[in-house]
């Protein structure tokens, strides 16, 4: 595998470039001793096997996202004394909207590790896509290879444009901004962030030319098949609100996996009852949270009123996957969530059946169809109740069925990221469109519909090095 040339780069792109590329030299080390004692070389097209198959890569997404959605409900004083201390402010800060959560000359957090994840994963896969052709394999080998590296890098996109970019608006998209698109391997090159809709259709771009070849099936969810591509599309297109392309891509990927875990007849779950994330049939492609819960105090996630109000306590998803807080802390209150401590791994974030099935309700929904909005919503809660308290939804009309998909959403997703993205694309429509207030300790902080805060801001370590990197207001 060949490695970058330090002398090239510019010293005011050192620190960006080292934290998106120390990973990669080191794990590229590591990997060269491991994988080949001494019988392979670099243009091998197996090297590239190897590292795709080194998952930890690759799967790692973003946390921000839970901490700052109404999910989270941070009343206790037991917790808030244990989040106040210097290690847990990234934590704090996101939930409160502050406009900065990562504080220049705090040792302990003044890096964002979400930001460094996504873009070391985007340079691991720009060195494959980019070191492929030149290697020594089959046509068909190098081209799968390829398309798997194109969907993670996607992915990779597709989470930092929302959580560092305005939500995606056709009328202002074109100048709105997004983040650095690096898709050349070199660490060389200027961090101007490219536009929303470049961003966007950089994915869309990456993922459609995926889809010819990537396999229709993978022996793991953490690698990319043709139905992770299509949920990826889907998931996309949902938050470009174009609901008919959405549509068209759920469509595609429940096409070729639409298996619902049941979870009628389960009265708890555990690490041997319950799928594995890499085996799990929902899943169509497993990402991961940065460090999950796992229902540790103090980050454990007190789980809102309003969402426990919308769940409903006969919901199995209420019953398997939260619990009371005595579970969690004697010293603290309400009810938590537990889905990943109960199963034994973290939370995945990626593409799944039931989002399919939630974003063609959603597009029904939109299209005035109550009825099939209806019918899909119920194809999914019939497997999240107990026989003997399921009770079909319906809805009146369009309207009505748009708001019990969303609910429906949050009893699907809740602690899983994608509430927070949900509350950006909607703040702007009347029937979600809402001031959120939250307390910590003596203070009250506000989210108002056109809040900046809906836009994480970038670390100010990293503008402060790279003054072409803009800042979010």
């Amino acid at each position: 595998m060949s490695t970058f040339n330090p002398v090239k780069m510019n010293s005011k792109y050192k620190y960006f470039s080292l934290l998106i590329g120390m990973s990669v030299f080191c794990s590229c080390k590591k990997y060269v001793d491991i994988k080949t004692q001494g019988n392979l070389v670099p243009n091998q097209t197996i090297n590239y096997r190897y590292l795709l198959n080194a998952t930890s890569n690759f799967e790692t997404s973003s946390n921000l996202s839970d901490f700052a959605s109404d999910d989270l409900n941070i009343i206790d004083a037991a917790q808030i004394n244990s989040l106040n201390s210097l290690a847990y402010g990234y934590y704090v800060n996101t939930y409160t909207w502050q406009p900065v959560i990562y504080p220049v000359g705090n040792a302990s957090y003044e890096q964002d590790r979400n930001w460094n994840f996504m873009y070391s994963r985007i340079l691991y896969c720009n060195t494959i896509i980019n070191e492929l052709p030149a290697s020594n394999g089959t046509e068909a080998d190098k081209a799968e290879l390829s398309a798997e590296a194109l969907v993670h890098r996607a992915d990779a996109y597709l989470v930092l444009v929302n959580n560092y970019a305005k939500p995606y608006n056709a009328a202002t998209a074109a100048t709105d901004l997004g983040v650095p698109l690096l898709t050349a391997q070199t660490v060389s090159q200027k961090l101007n962030r490219a536009s929303v809709k470049t961003v966007y259709e950089q994915i869309i771009a990456d993922l459609t030319s995926a889809i010819p070849a990537l396999p229709t099936t993978q022996a793991y969810n953490t690698l990319p098949s043709k139905a992770s591509a299509y949920g990826e599309l889907a998931r996309c297109y949902l938050y470009m609100n174009d609901y008919t392309n959405a549509a068209r891509y759920a469509d595609l990927a429940l096409s070729l996996r639409s298996t619902l875990n049941d979870l009628s007849a389960i009265t708890t779950i555990t690490s041997t009852n319950y799928p594995k994330r890499i085996t799990d049939p929902e899943i169509l492609l497993s990402k991961t949270t940065l460090d999950g819960t796992l229902a540790y105090t103090p980050t454990a996630f007190r789980l809102g009123d309003e969402l426990l109000s919308i769940l409903g306590t006969t919901d199995q998803r209420y019953t398997l996957f939260t619990v009371p807080a005595s579970t969690i802390s004697a010293t603290y209150t309400g009810r938590y969530f537990y889905r990943e401590r109960a199963i034994g791994e973290t939370r995945n974030v990626g593409p799944s059946v039931p989002e399919m099935i939630l974003i063609k309700a959603e597009a029904f929904a939109r299209n005035g169809d109550a009825a099939n909005a209806m019918l899909w919503v119920n194809n999914l809660r019939i497997k999240r109740f107990k026989s003997a308290d399921y009770v079909a939804l319906t809805a009146s009309n369009g309207a009505d069925a748009l708001v019990k998909v969303i609910e429906e959403r949050r009893r699907e997703f809740f602690g899983r990221m994608l509430r927070w993205w949900d509350m950006r694309r909607l703040k702007n429509e009347v029937p979600f469109q809402r001031t959120y207030t939250r307390n910590y300790g003596a203070s009250t902080y506000t989210l108002a519909p056109n809040s900046d805060r809906y836009v994480f801001p970038i670390a100010e370590y990293l503008t402060n090095l790279n003054p072409e990197l803009e800042k979010n207001p």
